[in-house]
């Protein structure tokens, strides 16, 4: 479902990570190490089509590829459920009603998002995931302000509603969402920074 081959992508045109080559196919996962400012960002907006490649492909079935960064994304003089239902009626699906179980919205239902607590708004950026109804996910540190409990109903969700719906996810995080998927050091694809690049794309 997912094929990079021989990826070079750059972060304002400079050259961060090169020969960057994997595949996955339906139902797999795939984790992305590495320290900070190793490339895992520039790697995901590549991925997603944020920003084009230097070279190399990227393959996935079209319109499939949803990316979230460490934005809620969220419209916050809406209510959660207003905030659910603009994004699934953007993407043409009916609203799931358990979405608000399966992310721990369901006494928030009638909240405007702007009164939520950060680890809420996370949760409620989260959820957006499950209404969009994307198979391929590229997930930059998704767990960000979120408790223990709300990382592990975060892992459900990815285990036993995406993937085992037949979705994919690339996953830059530092944390242990327990999933039985590999993972992928970024440290060995570090580019030479000293060969010429690209466009200066927009890095936003």
């Amino acid at each position: 479902m997912l094929s990079v081959e021989n990826l070079t992508c750059a972060r304002g045109g400079v050259p961060v990570l090169a020969g960057v080559s994997f595949a996955l196919d339906a139902g797999q996962a795939l984790v992305l190490r590495g320290p900070n400012g190793c490339g895992k960002t520039t790697l995901l907006r590549t991925l997603a089509g944020l920003q084009p490649p230097l070279s190399g492909s990227v393959t996935f079935p079209e319109d499939e590829g949803a990316y979230a960064s460490h934005a809620d994304g969220i419209k916050t003089q809406l209510s959660v459920t207003e905030n659910l239902a603009f994004w699934a009626d953007v993407h043409g699906h009916p609203l799931p009603d358990d979405i608000f179980a399966t992310f721990d919205l369901e006494d928030l239902r009638d909240r405007a998002a702007d009164t939520l607590s950060a680890g809420q708004k996370r949760r409620l950026g989260l959820a957006r995931l499950g209404v969009i109804g994307r198979k391929v996910l590229f997930l930059d540190e998704p767990t960000v302000s979120l408790d223990g409990f709300s990382v592990r109903m975060f892992a459900d969700f990815l285990r036993d509603r995406h993937l085992a719906q037949g979705g994919v996810a690339v996953i830059a995080t530092h944390i242990d969402l327990g999933l039985d998927a590999p993972e992928l050091d970024l440290t060995p694809f570090r580019a030479d920074e000293t060969t010429a690049g690209g466009s200066d794309e927009a890095f936003l």
